[in-house]
């Protein structure tokens, strides 16, 4: 019989590249949305037909009951959140509740409903915030500097409670920045390959950033979510950093992108203070040696490589715009 998997969040970058990996691995894959006047289903138009939609939310415990009822999920997959950190310093307590007391929500909802269930909870490098220790493992002590990183480390350590208390297989997944084309438009990096997009076709002629020095360990979100599947495979629960261990700066990202479509960067790229954070993390690098030892996971897309897949993808998605 085949496996059954919910994604809390399948309708975001991570969610749709998960459920791909799930359906080519033959699960049966249920996507929890939150019911609103209009469907965002871009990402997974594709799947529509292969995974089976429910209606929930994460601030209403009823419907994650229902959800865990309808899918009898065997994996439990919680990638939904507030996810963007400028947003959480202007909205600080819907991200308290979407991306923090949320994980409690369905946690409990998993331990009254599928208490068999396997649990992955997806954590944050933004935890880590004004780092201690570089690059940053599964024990570095957490400082986190938004509150969306705030956030993260309660839904990190509930889950890390839920699995000590009632012995539940819950695990987190430390991740560092994973991008793609997918990547929404508010993020610098895809901010970044749409921008240069539309340059390229003439649509735009400045790109406007912030701190072009912040250091960022990025992979693909493709790579990334392979690993989240590999730690409900495991016997033993745990948490696993997951990154590449390399960082690159906003300027190198902004420089590739550029000179893949032929441009030159400091012909376009202007820095605006208003774009800087309240609190800056200026270095984030991982260290996922525990994930190649113990899941033998390691990134397949290196960072050039990810910066012109994108460019490339947001050129194509432009080109109709710019006749």
């Amino acid at each position: 019989m085949a496996k059954r998997a919910l994604i809390t969040g399948i309708t975001g970058q991570d969610g749709s590249y998960l459920a791909e990996l799930l359906l080519a691995k033959g699960y049966a894959v249920t996507g929890v949305v939150r019911r609103s006047s209009t469907d965002h289903y871009e990402r997974i138009d594709h799947l529509v037909d292969k995974v089976a939609i429910v209606d929930a939310d994460l601030l209403d415990p009823s419907s994650l009951v229902r959800a865990l009822e309808q899918s009898q999920a065997d994996e439990v997959y919680n990638l939904a959140a507030q996810s963007f950190v400028p947003t959480s310093f202007r909205q600080p307590v819907l991200t308290a509740e979407f991306t923090a007391v949320a994980v409690a929500r369905l946690l409990e909802a998993v331990r009254q409903v599928r208490p068999q269930a396997r649990f992955y909870q997806a954590s944050s490098s933004e935890m880590f915030g004004k780092v201690t220790e570089t690059p940053q493992n599964e024990d570095t002590r957490f400082h986190p500097r938004s509150p969306y990183g705030v956030a993260k480390v309660y839904g990190h350590w509930i889950t890390v409670n839920y699995r000590e208390a009632y012995g539940m297989h819950a695990s987190s997944g430390i991740l560092f920045n994973h991008e793609s084309p997918r990547r929404g438009l508010q993020f610098v990096t895809r901010k970044i390959s749409h921008a240069v997009a539309r340059i390229r076709h003439g649509l735009q002629e400045k790109l406007v950033l912030g701190n072009l020095d912040a250091r960022r360990d990025w992979g693909f979100a493709g790579d990334f979510v392979e690993a989240m599947w590999l730690m409900l495979q495991q016997e033993q629960p745990g948490d696993f950093v997951i990154a590449t261990g390399q960082t690159h700066s906003v300027r190198e990202f902004c420089e590739i992108a550029f000179k893949h479509a032929g441009l030159d960067w400091q012909e376009h790229v202007v820095t605006d203070p208003k774009h800087l954070r309240p609190a800056e993390v200026d270095l984030l690098q991982g260290d996922a040696g525990k994930a190649h030892r113990v899941l033998g996971w390691r990134p397949k897309v290196d960072f050039p490589t990810l910066v012109k897949m994108m460019t490339d993808a947001d050129i194509a998605l432009v080109a109709p715009q710019g006749r």
